[in-house]
């Protein structure tokens, strides 16, 4: 009978270890997934905020071109650069990033795109202004920034994505909450955003 005992004892012992092992290594798997997936998340969000600080770049030269044309509307053209101040202003942290910090980077930039927008839309108003090469060269560069802005924030959703469903799935979802790992905020697309930059032609 004590043979029987010890032998139950050392059977437990070992299906406990053997659980432990299991579970430790599901463990480091499964964290080391999610460092990898928030990395990506982090990396695609970069390319993001690169796409739009080259949009910003574009601006001082525009201003420079359109301030050559002294009978531009003035006001037309203080309200891209205000956007352009305000929209390089919001400096966001990717590993905390929350639904109210994704609004507001995404509300900066939309109201920089729409300044920009009017902003072209009152140049057809000026032929010399809209055949200037200067200005041909942003419009070029414009559509080309914004291009890729669209394929940058799909890139990022994705990211997002994967990452989301990995960390809320069971039981990665136990794994996730007890090392913190969180939901990131998806890039919400605004309207007529599928569609490529409207410029006018020469």
């Amino acid at each position: 009978m004590r043979n029987k005992g010890c032998l139950s004892a050392g059977t437990i012992g070992i299906a406990l270890l053997i659980i432990v092992v299991i579970i430790f290594f599901w463990g480091k798997n499964g964290y080391n997934n999610f460092v990898a997936q928030e990395q990506g998340v982090n990396a695609k969000w970069s390319n993001v905020e690169t796409v739009y600080q080259k949009r910003a770049n574009l601006i001082p030269n525009l201003e420079r071109t359109v301030k050559s044309y002294s009978k531009f509307e003035q006001e037309t053209l203080t309200k891209v650069v205000e956007a352009r101040s305000k929209a390089t202003s919001i400096n966001i942290d990717p590993t905390n990033m929350t639904e109210a910090d994704m609004a507001k980077f995404q509300a900066a930039q939309g109201e920089l795109t729409g300044a920009l927008s009017r902003l072209m839309a009152v140049v057809e108003q000026y032929p010399n202004l809209k055949a200037d090469q200067q200005y041909i060269n942003f419009q070029r560069e414009y559509i080309a920034i914004e291009n890729s802005i669209r394929t940058e924030t799909v890139y990022y959703n994705n990211a997002v994505k994967d990452y989301n469903t990995s960390i809320k799935q069971f039981p990665n979802n136990i794994l996730a909450n007890f090392t913190n790992f969180k939901e990131k905020p998806l890039f919400k697309a605004d309207a007529g955003a599928n569609k490529a930059p409207e410029v006018f032609s020469e």
